[in-house]
């Protein structure tokens, strides 16, 4: 087996959610992705995982996720299955525990994108592979993984940085929460009422806060979060499945807009990112999307290496396991 895997990344055995990742397994995964990286962009970097197969199961639709994961597996020397859930039908057309067991018996990692995190929770506990969540209502912990990447790769540490999360307290934001207390960042999310963090996940962040020696607050004001931050964050107000919402909360973001006027609130060398797909002229103005200070499409592509770093170490650890 691959023998330069981290020792801290030795008893990673699915990705469901960052909360349920050790502050120093986050931090080495995160440094482990970076140096896969560099090491794939200088060529060095080996395919070792001939014949694995990623079986990727979409409830929802994909860009970043389904071509990362699949790039990934193809880099890695395996190949990646699309299972799309229209022939699936898990919850409907076969029982979750059921599909796990057949998926698991073919298939050497699942990968599923799915509506509800149970989902995924369920995978795991019957799979005899690793699950990996690749976005549920509750977490997008792959998202959060690359976004921490890109923001140490640009500021060189994370510790005492500053991230502003302006928009819905979602799954995107939830990991991100999660992941900035863990590495001891500062985090602020500013989010109109109705649409903020319930009581449990602030007691919650406040504790892992005073943990780790980061900082957490929220508030309604956008320009009182991005003061002085180091990077402002967004995303869509409408996810996938609130289609109906839309009108409403088009409204209710009034004001929530990441434009020119709201960064000059931030540091200078603020940065912008965004986990796309991007509504221009929404949550997010394209000349902030395009313009300098965004490192939005390094996010978009740090999926794919920071899933493969990923994926690299569940295989070792599950084929460690069998030893």
């Amino acid at each position: 087996m691959n023998s330069d895997i981290p020792q801290a990344l030795r008893s990673l055995k699915h990705f469901l959610a960052i909360r349920d990742v050790d502050a120093d397994v986050l931090k080495t995964l995160i440094d482990f992705s970076i140096r896969r990286k560099s090491e794939f962009k200088q060529g060095k970097f080996k395919p070792m995982w001939q014949g694995k197969v990623l079986a990727m199961i979409f409830q929802k639709a994909s860009l970043r996720t389904r071509l990362g994961f699949e790039a990934a597996m193809v880099q890695l020397g395996g190949h990646a299955v699309n299972l799309d859930d229209q022939q699936v039908g898990i919850t409907r057309r076969e029982d979750v525990r059921d599909v796990a067991r057949v998926i698991s018996s073919m298939c050497d990692l699942i990968m599923a994108r799915v509506f509800g995190h149970q989902l995924v929770v369920e995978l795991s506990a019957f799979s005899s592979v690793p699950v990996v969540n690749g976005l549920s209502d509750w977490a997008h912990p792959c998202q959060a993984l690359a976004d921490l990447m890109t923001i140490k790769e640009r500021f060189g540490e994370l510790h005492g940085r500053k991230l502003a999360y302006i928009g819905d307290a979602n799954n995107v934001a939830r990991s991100l929460l999660n992941g900035c207390l863990k590495t001891g960042m500062r985090f602020v999310i500013a989010a109109p009422e109705g649409y903020r963090l319930d009581r449990g996940q602030v007691e919650s962040a406040q504790m892992m806060a005073a943990k780790s020696g980061a900082s957490f607050a929220e508030t309604n004001q956008p320009a009182e979060a991005v003061k002085d931050a180091d990077a402002v964050y967004t995303d869509v107000w409408t996810s996938m499945g609130q289609e109906a919402e839309a009108e409403q909360r088009a409204e209710d973001f009034t004001g929530f807009q990441i434009n020119a006027e709201l960064m000059k609130a931030a540091q200078p060398t603020a940065v912008v990112m965004h986990c796309l797909p991007a509504h221009r002229g929404d949550e997010i103005t394209s000349d902030v999307l395009d313009g300098s200070q965004s490192i939005v499409f390094q996010q978009a592509e740090n999926r794919l290496h920071s899933q493969r770093a990923l994926l690299e170490v569940l295989l070792t650890n599950a084929a460690d396991a069998k030893r």
